[in-house]
């Protein structure tokens, strides 16, 4: 899911060892002090070695006086859900309004159950939390006597309070598809792990939760997404945030504006204070103009295609000019033939383009195992990527085609550009390259190898798409040493060389029909072996 437009709030998640309870508290008040929003406190209420959870939080709400806290995540099989309601609204009020509600099923169940909790089966424990989110928020907002039935937690006749101070987000961390769905139904956060699942699995299964979430009749900006992360802190990048804190600021920018994340959770290593102070003072100010930058370009973008002359073409949801950079059809806006070439052909518009249908009779019906929604999620990505891909198009094809001059295009470039040059259009590509590198190399590492594994005759399909992935690296490689060029320095002002100008334009280009042909065969040919396949999150 594409940015939601939320604010952009910062948290640390604090360790909580009971052998240095002090430090926690003075830590807590760092944060606050450096400015940061959030401090989240992990839950395993079975570990002697730990300060109570709920205890904590208290404690430290009495020690801040700005910074919101929450259970980063409860451990709910060990906390009576009409207990924790009270206990939540309870410190809420006291804390004026600063508390969120994490919630969790509770990952460890042997552990759970030496703690005198039932014994429950993962699919017991998905059960239990719908049944207690229901419990809490009756208990929440009822105005009389409520009963609320269930096997695992209800109420008879509770009476309900007290009320929050104010409405308490209830965010549930969640992986697998039935904890998805929970969330999408009825929580008011998705709080998912880097240790679990790293950037090109979180999009993957945002794509899932959007779509869990339409299914739910609600909108994709009724979930905030809460990141849990961790990283280091170095000198030059070695990976995703592993590096300097412009590196930093860049890769979360990132999943601000293409994922939807609005808040992001620090579980520092190493110098933790030191780490406390760059991630705030450094890495959430940068992440917060970057953004704010992108959103008013895209404003900007959006209402000049509104009022630009002529007829504009709409691809998934993404306006683009109907001329190319030779002033011929827009190849960008042009569906693809089922030749099996690699050539753009003429044909209806993309978004007018009938997609593979699974057959009703056969064995990849909705009703199999992963059903359509492996297909739909693919479809839902490369439709993400083919809508990005328009914008690359739409941004590069004025300069390319030499219709600005050096100062008319210096201005525009500048007005995406923030900090000297650290958001412009060469980096704003560039972080489109890394996001089909990272979705090919997914699907060559897991999907692939799964697909075959069902539908052994896929595999010459499956060979040709992993050799395509090749040519497109090459290309997305030539695209982003093209992109470095783009823009420079000259007498301390960007100026658009024009000699990088065309190669740029030959390169999207190329990169536009590479990339469109190459995701309408691969949709088209594995349809009916992805809905065979069992539902990969």
């Amino acid at each position: 899911m594409p940015d939601l437009g939320h604010e952009v709030s910062f948290g640390i998640f604090l360790p909580n060892p009971a052998s240095r309870a002090a430090t926690v508290v003075r830590l807590a008040q760092l944060a606050e002090d450096r400015g940061l929003d959030l401090i989240g406190i992990q839950d395993h209420p079975y570990n002697p070695d730990l300060l109570d959870t709920w205890t904590l939080l208290s404690h430290l709400a009495a020690a801040t006086e700005r910074i919101r806290l929450f259970p980063d995540v409860i451990c709910l099989p060990l906390r009576p859900a009409a207990v924790l309601a009270r206990s939540a609204a309870s410190l809420d009020l006291l804390s004026g309004g600063r508390v969120e509600l994490g919630l969790g099923a509770g990952s460890f169940l042997d552990p759970i159950a030496g703690m005198g909790a039932p014994q429950l089966s993962r699919g017991q424990t998905v059960d239990a939390l719908r049944e207690a989110i229901g419990v809490i928020r009756a208990l929440w907002t009822a105005d009389g006597p409520v009963t609320v039935p269930g096997k695992f937690h209800y109420l008879i006749d509770a009476a309900p309070g007290p009320r929050p101070d104010h409405d308490i987000g209830i965010w549930v961390g969640s992986h697998g598809r039935r904890m998805l769905e929970l969330t999408a139904q009825l929580a008011d956060g998705w709080v998912p792990s880097q240790a679990y699942a790293g950037p090109e699995e979180t999009a993957a299964r945002g794509v899932q939760l959007d779509h869990l979430v339409g299914d739910a009749g609600r909108d994709p900006a009724d979930l905030v997404r809460i990141y849990n992360i961790n990283g280091r802190f170095a000198p030059s990048g070695n990976g995703f945030l592993d590096g300097p804190p412009a590196m930093w600021a860049e890769q979360l920018a990132e999943l601000v504006l293409l994922q939807g994340f609005s808040a992001f959770v620090l579980a520092a290593s190493g110098d933790i204070i030191s780490a406390i102070g760059t991630f705030a003072e450094q890495v959430a100010p940068d992440v917060r103009e970057r953004v704010a930058a992108e959103r008013v370009v895209r404003a900007s973008t959006d209402e000049s295609s509104l009022t630009e002359a002529g007829e504009s073409v709409v691809v998934s949801g993404v306006s683009s000019h109907p001329q190319s950079m030779d002033g011929s059809a827009g190849t960008a806006e042009r569906s693809l033939e089922r030749d099996g070439s690699w050539g753009v052909a003429g044909g209806m518009p993309v978004a007018d383009r009938p997609r593979a249908q699974v057959s009703p009779g056969s064995d990849s019906a909705a009703g199999a195992p992963g059903g359509r929604d492996n297909h739909r999620n693919l479809v839902a990505i490369h439709d993400h990527l083919r809508s990005e891909m328009l914008q690359i198009m739409q941004a590069v094809s004025q300069v390319a085609a030499g219709e600005l001059g050096p100062g008319e295009a210096r201005s525009l470039i500048s007005r995406m550009t923030v900090r000297q040059n650290h958001w412009t259009l060469g980096s704003f590509c560039a972080s489109y390259c890394r996001i089909v590198t990272i979705h090919h190399t997914v699907e060559d590492a897991h999907m692939f190898p799964a697909l075959e594994e069902v539908e052994p005759s896929l595999g010459p399909v499956l060979e040709r798409l992993g050799a395509e992935h090749e040519v497109i690296a090459d290309v997305l490689d030539r695209f982003d040493w093209a992109l470095v060029d783009l823009v420079r320095e000259q007498d301390g002002a960007a100026v658009a060389g024009q000699s990088g100008a065309a190669e740029i334009g030959a390169l999207a280009t190329e990169l536009s029909n590479l990339l469109l042909s190459h995701l309408a065969y691969e949709e088209d040919e594995l349809a009916d072996g992805l809905a065979r396949m069992p539902a990969q999150i």
